[in-house]
Order: C-alpha cells, then sequence, then structure tokens
C-alpha cells in the first residue's frame, strides 16, 4: 500500500504570483487591485493580501533560532513570560499586603509606584526577592535614594545574582509630559545610580518608556523608531561617560505600550528585538548577550472607553496576546475601568486572570515565537523594521534623541498622529466599538470621573509647557459629546421615519439609530408607514426634534417633497443617504451617511437642540 501513496499536490501545477494576480484581478470585475485588494498602513507601507514563500527566502531571520542573535525570534528559548501587576503605594503596610495577596494569585511581577519617603522594607516585606520580579517606578530625582534602598534590601537578602527588578530613571518622561526640560544633570545622575546598583546584576535602571508614546497616540512605526532612539540615546551618553557597552545595555528596560492592531504588534517586538540588537553590537560588547532587549509591555490607554467599558476587556485581551505571542519578558493588563476611576479589586482581578487565561488555558507560554515562518508577519516584521530603521536614522541625522526632544520634533510628529487618528474616529475611519459605531443606546456615564491625576507628588506634576504629549484618549471627543447630552435638561429624540423600499429602509434607519445613539439621543424606530404624512403625524405624536427620512435614493425624490410639506418646520429633518444638489434642491440640509463626519455633526445638533 506504501507504494501506492500519491502526494497530492504534486498533481497541481504551482501557480506563481502573476498568475493568481490575473486571476483575482478577473474576479474583481475591473476594480483596481491596488485600492481594493492591497492595505496602506499608517506605517507607511503596503500590505499585499496575498504572500507566499518566494517573499521571505532571503530573510535571514527564518534561519535563526528563539534565543541567537540578533533574537528577532525571542531572547529566551521558553515563552514563560512574567504576569505583572502595578500597584500606587500610598501607605506602605497596606501595599505590602496587597502584594502579598496578589502574589498567591498567579502575579509574579510587581510594579510598585513609590517616591522618596517610601519605607521599602515595610513594602517588600515578606517577599521573596529571589522569586518576584521588583520593578519600582518613581520620578527621576528619587531613583537615586530608591535604588540605594532597594540594594541594600537584595544584599541582606543574598540575591545579589538571583534578583530580577528595575528602578526607573526616565529624565525624558518630563519634556514629554509636560514640555518642560529635565533641570538636573542626566549624565552625573545616571552615573551615580550605575554605580549604586552595580552590586545586583540583574537590576536595569535606565528607561525607555515609549508606552508613553503609544498612550499619546503614535503610531506603531514611530513608537519603535523613537524607543530605539531613545535606548541608543543612554548607550551614547554612558559610554562617552566611561561605562562599557555591556554595562550600559544590560542595565536599559524597555517599557513598551501594545495596540489593538494584531498581527503589526507582533511584528513590532519581533523587530524592535532585531533592531536593539544591531544597534547595540555597534558598540562593540564583549558577549552579544548584552544585546538582548529586555521589554515589559503595557496594554495602551489610548483606546479604551467610559462608555461601554467592558468592550475594554475585549481591546486589552487581543493586545494581551499580541505581546505575549510576540516574547516580551512581562506585561502588565491595564483594568477595563482604568479611563475613569482607581481600579478596584474586580477590575484588577480581571485584568489579572486575563493573562493567566492565555497561559494556564490557552498554553501561549509553551511555544516560542509561534509566528516564526508566516509569510505575512515575517513580512510585516521586515517592513515595519524598515520604517522604524528609517525614523531611527532621521532622529540620529539631527542629532539624537534628546537634542530632537528638545526641539519638541518627537512631541510634534506623535501629536500629529494622534490629531489623524481623532479625525479618522470622528469619521468612523477607525472604529471604537462602543463608542463611535454600535454603542449601548441606554448607557449612562455621567458618574464617571476621569482618572488621570497623577498621585505621587514628588515632582511629576510640574507646570506644563507649551508642548507636551496629547493626553486624550480616542474616545474622549466622543464622549464629551454623550455627557453634553446626559447633563442637558433634555434629551433630543429620534424618529425613523422608515418608508418605501424594505430593505433599504431597514439598513437606513439601524445606521441612523447607531449614528444617533453616539450622542445619547433617545431613538424612536418604526417598522414602516404607508403615507409621509402618517409617519410624521406619528413622530409629532411621539415630541420628536429629529425625523430622519429612512427609504432608497430612487424613491426619495418623491418623498423629499412630501416630508418638507408635512413637517413644515415643526422638527429638524435629516435624510439617511447621498448629500445631492438634487436633494437640496427639493429643501433638505441635513444629511446622514457613511461619508458624513459623525462627530462635526453630533456636535452640531447638540449646540442646536440641547438646553
Amino acid at each position: 500500500m506504501a507504494e501506492k501513496r500519491e502526494i497530492l499536490f504534486d498533481q497541481f501545477k504551482p501557480v506563481t504570483p502573476e498568475e493568481w494576480r490575473a486571476k483575482a484581478e478577473v474576479d474583481l470585475k475591473g476594480a483596481d487591485f491596488e485600492k481594493k485588494m492591497v492595505w496602506r498602513t499608517n506605517e507607511g507601507f503596503n500590505v499585499q493580501p496575498l504572500y507566499r514563500s518566494v517573499d521571505i527566502k532571503d530573510l535571514k531571520q527564518t534561519d535563526s533560532l528563539p534565543g541567537e542573535f540578533p533574537y528577532v525570534r525571542g531572547t529566551r528559548v521558553n515563552n514563560d513570560w512574567k504576569v505583572r501587576q502595578n500597584i500606587v503605594v500610598e501607605n506602605e503596610a497596606e501595599a505590602n499586603a496587597k502584594a502579598r495577596e496578589v502574589l498567591t494569585k498567579g502575579i509574579n511581577s510587581l510594579g510598585l509606584k513609590v517616591n522618596a519617603d517610601t519605607d521599602l522594607r515595610t513594602l517588600l516585606a515578606g517577599i521573596d526577592l529571589t522569586k518576584v520580579e521588583i520593578n519600582l517606578h518613581c520620578c527621576p530625582k528619587c531613583a537615586l535614594k530608591v535604588a540605594e534602598k532597594l540594594v541594600e534590601l537584595v544584599k541582606e537578602a543574598k540575591a545579589e545574582e538571583t534578583f530580577v527588578g528595575s528602578i526607573t530613571f526616565d529624565p525624558f518622561k518630563r519634556m514629554l509630559k509636560h514640555g518642560q526640560p529635565f533641570p538636573g544633570d542626566i549624565v552625573a545622575m545616571a552615573t551615580q545610580l550605575l554605580k549604586t546598583v552595580e552590586p545586583v546584576a540583574n537590576l536595569r535602571v535606565l528607561s525607555v518608556d515609549s508606552l508613553m508614546l503609544n498612550n499619546a497616540g503614535a503610531y506603531i512605526y514611530q513608537e519603535l523608531g523613537y524607543a530605539l532612539a531613545w535606548g541608543n540615546e543612554w548607550m551614547a551618553l554612558m559610554t562617552d561617560a566611561g561605562f562599557s557597552a555591556d554595562e550600559v545595555a544590560r542595565r536599559i528596560k524597555f517599557n513598551m505600550g501594545v495596540s489593538t492592531v494584531y498581527f503589526m504588534e507582533i511584528a513590532k517586538f519581533r523587530a524592535a528585538r532585531e533592531l536593539w540588537a544591531l544597534i547595540v553590537k555597534q558598540y562593540q560588547p564583549k558577549c552579544d548577550c548584552a544585546c538582548k532587549m529586555v521589554v515589559n509591555a503595557e496594554t495602551t490607554r489610548f483606546n479604551q472607553t467610559i462608555y461601554d467599558s467592558y468592550v475594554n476587556l475585549l481591546r486589552s485581551q487581543t493586545e494581551a496576546m499580541s505581546a505575549v505571542l510576540a516574547g516580551v519578558d512581562s506585561l502588565v493588563v491595564t483594568p477595563f475601568d482604568a479611563p475613569y476611576k482607581p481600579s478596584d479589586d474586580f477590575s484588577e482581578r480581571i485584568a489579572r486572570n486575563q493573562q493567566i487565561l492565555l497561559k494556564e488555558e490557552s498554553h501561549l507560554d509553551k511555544v516560542v515565537d509561534p509566528a516564526g515562518g508566516s509569510y505575512y508577519i515575517e513580512m510585516l516584521t521586515k517592513s515595519l523594521a524598515e520604517s522604524a530603521w528609517k525614523l531611527f536614522l532621521e532622529v540620529e541625522d539631527k542629532g539624537g534623541f534628546k537634542t530632537a526632544l528638545d526641539a519638541g520634533e518627537i512631541t510634534t510628529a506623535v501629536n500629529a498622529s494622534a490629531t489623524a487618528r481623532f479625525d479618522k474616529v470622528a469619521k468612523r475611519r477607525e472604529q471604537l466599538l462602543g463608542t463611535n459605531q454600535f454603542p449601548n443606546f441606554t448607557e449612562k456615564a455621567a458618574d464617571k470621573a476621569d482618572a488621570r491625576e497623577c498621585k505621587c507628588h514628588c515632582g511629576c506634576n510640574a507646570e506644563d509647557g507649551e508642548l507636551k504629549l496629547n493626553n486624550k484618549r480616542l474616545a474622549e471627543q466622543f464622549e464629551e459629546v454623550r455627557l453634553q447630552t446626559e447633563h442637558a435638561s433634555n434629551t433630543p429624540r429620534v424618529f425613523m421615519l422608515t418608508i418605501g423600499n424594505l430593505a433599504m429602509r431597514l439598513a437606513r434607519a439601524q445606521f441612523s439609530d447607531n449614528f444617533f445613539a453616539c450622542a445619547g439621543y433617545e431613538l424612536i424606530d418604526n417598522n414602516g408607514f404607508k403615507t409621509v404624512q402618517e409617519g410624521v403625524d406619528a413622530a409629532m405624536d411621539k415630541k420628536a426634534d429629529i425625523i430622519v427620512l429612512c427609504s432608497s435614493d430612487d424613491e426619495y425624490a418623491a418623498l423629499i417633497p412630501e416630508f418638507v410639506k408635512a413637517v413644515d418646520g415643526k422638527a429638524v429633518m435629516v435624510l439617511a443617504g447621498p448629500e445631492t444638489d438634487e436633494f437640496k434642491q427639493l429643501g433638505i440640509t441635513n444629511f446622514i451617511n457613511v461619508r458624513t463626519n459623525v462627530l462635526a455633526t453630533l456636535k452640531a445638533f447638540n449646540a442646536q437642540l440641547l438646553k
């Protein structure tokens, strides 16, 4: 029997890329292939609808193994990432109790927000420093004092070789967050810090916090390109100060964001490791192991929402999957309620369990670089690396990260990206489920407060300068409109006057429901009316403020004159359909369709109708 077996695919003639495209163009029936099938990314490159083995045949990373330079496939031979939870320390004993509790619930990495006066002995009492990763977040001016305290505790625990952790020394944060330059001598402070932590082998203290850029709305290639320039700034500054490349590289910790563009985020971390390894290699370290990027990922806050906030769980879950499949060293899942209140036990538990599900139920820790060899992701990795590298070189040509930052170029570029994304959300070209598309019609959120206040009280609350990073989330512009509706004494009523073609009137009524629900208006839907007058009379009975005519384009020419006459100024008239000169001449001034700027239109209605 074995001799009679046939290899199925050998019976078929191979299809060349040119033949496949020719067949696709036939199936498109004259539509432009490039416009219909090719995705132009925000990162500046095109993504093809299909990739084949020939596309990746010249990529060197496909021949490497996880743990091998340049580490595109991972810096480890396992994927057992650390599950981190961040805790703001306001009372050391209470924070210690909370930390010890969560360490029994799947957490093995702690992020503790401290200041210069925090009693670390009390905070870390009973925590095994040989097994739990400790990451201390503090303002730059506190970093040295915090480091001295931590090193003392590590020495007492005899954990100098086994302790793993970090302290955030991030003097560039002030310029990004507040538009104010750091007032101290960065190199002098970093020098003291490196000497202080010298006894503890795995304590990283030079921070690259590109999470700030991610949360401000940066595109993926911008976060990566600027993070590389940021890391290179540390390498250049401290090697010039007399430290070896190995000493500096082993003290740098990357804290990066992860957004919802699933496959692109996987590619980002793979590209990041490769490019960082190549950068460090140029400083001629004694060991290639110094070229390994150590990165903590944190799910973004930029796309989180106040309304329908449980949808944040869906976003952060796919973000978490991207990060762990890409091989990050540790991960923080931002709790779903972070935009509007300090997270509580429930939301923190859910955030922990999101990671635990990925590890214990989905077993994503069992396979290293599962994306390796995927034609699509390998090409994304290559293309994203090229875009980020180009940006990195542009920054270096202008004098490096600090020079570009002080000149405001980085902040300006990131804010421009955020502005472009706000515009896309306003026009629904970038969708936020539950906010600008398919909102919860009846939800109220007026009691949800903004939760952006900084609570460390040790210098980061500096007075803002003229140029700082955007600190608004994507959803805020829609949330402001909906909250304005909630706070008004009256809620506008929108009546769907459905008539004529069944399929078109239902489709346009559903579209209109979703459109006006984004502002929190009261919606009155209907099965259909035999005449326009019947529909207008029903709308008046319901005291409608807005009447939306929902029918087909072919029927509008006959229906609009009746509609205008019947309404006679008693309500705002809206047509669900195309904005044409013909329809305008018939008396319609308000149109809603897929090309409408949803945000601008709803703002205009709020200004007209709210009291």
